[in-house]
């Protein structure tokens, strides 16, 4: 073999070497999810518009959509359950301003190296299903994509068509959580 020969199979491989590590990189680098970026608390507010086409005969009515402010801690533990909002980045929520029935859905953004996963069993554990005070939720469900955590509550024909609705469009999602009404425990001077 003469040496142009072997200086061609040489450089041929280590094109071949190259071309092999990009696309291990690009299929390693593939997104955790589906959704569009979320760059700010109104992506999070398009992303529950989103998840609400096609959905409003089972919604309750006059639902009002809104972004919290992640420093306060009020607002955070009111829709989310969690102490403070020192993990979270974004967060919009949906709600009735006036409505017999019991419905809220959560969208948080979690800062970066924060384990979704948690965040999202953390606020299915801790949120108050009984905070309408007249009426409670009969199921919580959870879970992440991404960096995106999703919690819904309210009845099961409410909250189960918006939840699949948000695992549709986020493609792969974290673990998933649900409770159902039987399964939350009540304070012990309710008993």
């Amino acid at each position: 073999m003469s040496k142009t020969n072997k200086i061609i199979i040489a450089i041929l491989a280590i094109i071949i070497i190259i071309a092999i590590i990009l696309a291990i990189i690009l299929m390693s680098s593939k997104p955790k999810t589906q959704l569009e970026p979320i760059n700010n608390s109104e992506d999070l507010v398009a992303l529950i518009n989103k998840i609400y086409e096609g959905k409003q005969d089972i919604l309750p009515g006059s639902l009002q959509t809104q972004e919290i402010d992640t420093t306060d801690s009020t607002m955070v533990k009111l829709f989310t359950g969690l102490e403070n909002g020192e993990n979270l980045q974004y967060l919009a929520v949906s709600e009735p301003m006036i409505s017999s029935q019991a419905y809220s859905l959560v969208l948080a953004k979690v800062k970066d190296g924060v384990n979704t996963d948690k965040i999202a069993e953390e606020m299915k554990d801790k949120i108050d299903y009984r905070k309408w005070i007249c009426v409670s939720a009969e199921k919580i469900y959870a879970t992440s994509s991404g960096n995106v955590v999703c919690l819904v509550m309210s009845s099961e024909e409410m909250a189960k068509p918006i939840y699949e609705k948000f695992k549709e469009l986020a493609g792969n999602i974290g673990h998933e959580y649900e409770k159902t009404e039987e399964e939350i425990e009540l304070p012990p001077e309710m008993y």
